[in-house]
């Protein structure tokens, strides 16, 4: 995985407003996605695509583009095809011309955005083409596809299949969709929670108070560092701690989450994440 790509909590900006850049860099976010797809206006997409820069920051900046088939993609395409972007997010990817096409294109990685039925059903097809460097779920699209409530139990079966498509294809852990409250930090957290302990890598962000609550349950809490830390002075060999057997795979998990809280960033997160005990 390239480095730029190493990211957990990156923040959507609208393309059209560009005196929102800054400061969606200075929001905590560990990259910035310049939005030039839905958080856009009709009749405003021609000033965002002219508004994409990289010089605002040394944070990772990323373009979610317009889909394929619609009538900005392929301007969109050609306009940041030289620009020194870390990656182009392609919303509905699904495997394909078109998204080979994308991943053609000026030499830039893609982060397959997984929106739709189809787009899940190809999702292993997706994470195997060349180019793609990472996953990503767009779950209020998907559950506009498919008719069904923004809610875990009618996801699980999509995120599960996201995490498994990037495991084969050794892809980074992918990144979940967003939560759509802006001022419940407790919600937000508990969701990138939720998302970390399905295996996911990160989440994305369409507000800068949101990005404190997704790190945040990305990291180890103190409980699963205490328990991390009991298990690798267990010694060797099979024992048990706290009524459960521990072996080698065990502590395993255990040093990913001591390597993710002496981090403290996002540059351990997207190891394996370690369990909730």
């Amino acid at each position: 995985m390239k480095p730029e790509l190493d990211f957990v909590a990156p923040l959507f900006v609208p393309g059209h407003r560009p005196e929102r850049f800054a400061k969606a860099a200075g929001s905590g976010a560990d990259a910035v996605i310049i939005d030039l797809e839905d958080a856009v206006p009709a009749d405003a997409k021609d000033a965002a695509r002219a508004n994409v820069r990289v010089d605002f920051t040394d944070l990772p900046i990323l373009v979610r583009i317009n889909g394929a088939g619609t009538a900005w993609h392929a301007d969109d395409l050609a306009a940041i095809a030289e620009l020194p972007v870390a990656a182009i997010i392609l919303p509905k990817a699904e495997p394909g011309p078109e998204l080979e096409a994308a991943c053609a294109r000026g030499g830039h990685s893609v982060l397959a955005l997984i929106e739709t039925a189809q787009g899940l059903a190809g999702v292993r097809a997706t994470a195997a083409t060349r180019g793609v460097a990472r996953l990503a779920f767009g779950s209020v699209d998907f559950c506009a596809d498919l008719g069904c409530a923004h809610i875990r139990d009618a996801l699980l079966s999509a995120r599960s299949e996201l995490v498994l498509a990037s495991r084969l294809s050794g892809l980074p852990a992918p990144l979940d969709g967003v939560t759509t409250a802006i001022d419940d930090p407790a919600l937000v957290t508990d969701d990138a929670r939720y998302a970390r302990d399905l295996g996911f890598g990160g989440k994305l962000c369409i507000h800068p108070k949101q990005v404190g609550a997704v790190l945040a349950g990305f990291r180890p809490d103190q409980a699963e560092v205490e328990w991390a830390r009991r298990v690798l002075d267990s010694g060797d060999g099979a024992v048990a701690i706290d009524g459960a057997m521990v072996d080698e795979p065990v502590r395993v998990r255990a040093r990913s989450i001591l390597a993710r809280f002496a981090a403290g960033t996002s540059e351990q997160i997207l190891g394996t994440p370690g369990p909730r005990t």
